[in-house]
């Protein structure tokens, strides 16, 4: 893909996850997902998602809205396609088609329970290709009490809601660890994430550290966490001392105003300025710029649509100066939510932001898309925005980038695959009377 595609669903993919992001789709039934083979529409994801998987054309992978009231007026149908095969669907657009997809395959282990009898699929789930897990306690601005009169949560999110219905509220680390397996093993997963809201005590890392520190002993898994900005900096480099890969601040808007209306409780304890000094002290914990099998990326998190759309380009800008790779996620109305009476944006109106985190992550060199099989369906990744890209200066500009960031890609990947092999050779039983 070297030049500029038009913006139009059939024939961009990119635009089409786009527009389904923001729009939506009818669906029939969605018992009829699961009995063709399909993932559960689940309140799960870190209280942002709660939609239909699909994989697109392109191997473009998308978390469809299906359930929230804006959905039901949108241009876009998915219906079955049975003669291609039980999980083909069909999109189409005001009636005529407009692409193939496929439901994203449910994995066996969904439907299995751990060792203590807890299901598994409420323990972690697969958000496109990675394992979720929200590893703690509900996030406890979600929680009156002491520390406050009333719920201070994030008024776009649902993980208050989410927590003891389709995600189990608290969890053991052996269950963790037998769902870390499972995935590893059926699902090829080779990135698990590991999400904490805050505890009023900041005890977030270390629920997480014990996990953590298994998951890297007994796996060869990329890992990640999303935390609040702890008060004590030094925490930063015990995880990266534990082998932590990502470590993400999700501050979710860059107007300090806005950013005080939407976030509360983050506004009251922590402060947008403390989650942006905590991103610049991760950052500054990378190793020297090397290729390594044991890599340290540092993320903000940004929600598009909550704010004007240049609040949220600055955000972009100010994040990949500094090294950081920003995440950028549509602004989705959940049903339950506080903001579930707003509307989403419009493609159009969140449609600089994404072509802005392509540019900025190019002329800044970061290391986007480098690790092996990780498709995620929340958000448009910044490779992915490479799609949306409508001003052929950009796509020169981003050229030689683009090629120093293929043979990355491909050096990576490739050691990646040796070192999950060397692994697995020094882990296989030995045959019986064969010497130690």
């Amino acid at each position: 893909m070297r030049s500029v595609v038009p913006l139009d669903p059939s024939v961009n993919p990119g635009w089409l996850k786009l527009e389904l992001l923001c729009r939506g789709a009818r669906i029939q039934e969605a018992s009829d997902v699961e009995r063709r083979g399909g993932r559960p529409v689940m309140r799960t994801r870190a209280g942002l998602g709660s939609g239909l998987e699909l994989v697109l054309p392109g191997h473009l992978w998308v978390n469809v809205p299906v359930v929230e009231p804006f959905a039901a007026a949108s241009p876009y149908e998915i219906r079955p396609d049975p003669v291609r095969g039980p999980r083909a669907v069909e999109v189409l657009r005001d009636g005529r088609a407009c692409a193939r997809a496929h439901l994203a395959p449910r994995p066996a282990w969904y439907d299995r329970t751990t060792s203590s009898g807890r299901s598994m699929r409420r323990v972690g789930t697969l958000q496109g290709t990675y394992l979720a897990i929200y590893a703690g306690r509900v996030c406890d601005f979600w929680v009156p009490g002491a520390a406050r009169d009333a719920r201070e949560n994030c008024r776009f999110c649902s993980v208050g809601l989410n927590l003891g219905a389709d995600d189990a509220p608290e969890k053991a680390v052996d269950d963790v660890l037998e769902v870390v397996h499972a995935a590893r093993r059926e699902s090829r997963v080779t990135y698990v994430d590991f999400n904490a809201g805050h505890a009023d005590d900041f005890a977030f890392l270390d629920a997480l550290e014990p996990i953590l520190r298994r998951v890297k002993a007994e796996t060869d898994l990329l890992v990640g966490i999303q935390t609040p900005p702890h008060p004590d900096p030094e925490r930063w480099r015990r995880i990266r001392a534990l082998g932590v890969n990502r470590v993400s601040f999700c501050f979710e808007l860059f107007d300090p105003d806005r950013f005080r209306e939407v976030c509360p409780g983050k506004a009251r304890v922590y402060g947008l300025p403390t989650y942006l000094d905590a991103i610049e002290r991760c950052v500054a914990l990378a190793p020297p710029g090397r290729l390594s099998l044991d890599p340290w990326v540092v993320n903000g998190e940004l929600v598009a649509g909550l704010e004007p759309a240049a609040s949220s380009i600055a955000a972009v800008r100010w994040l990949t100066e500094r090294g950081a790779i920003p995440t950028v996620c549509v602004f989705r109305p959940l049903v339950g939510t506080d903001l579930a009476d707003a509307s989403p944006p419009s493609p159009e109106e969140v449609l600089p932001v994404f072509q802005a985190l392509y540019a900025s992550c190019l002329e800044h060199g970061l290391p986007i898309g480098l690790a092996p099989h990780v498709h995620v369906s929340l958000v448009l990744l910044p490779e992915e925005c490479r799609w949306l890209v409508q001003d052929p200066a950009v796509l020169h500009a981003s050229a030689a980038g683009e090629r120093s960031l293929s043979w990355k890609r491909a050096a990576f990947r490739t050691a990646f695959r040796a070192r999950r092999m060397l692994r697995a050779g020094r882990s296989a039983p030995r045959p019986a009377g064969a010497a130690p």
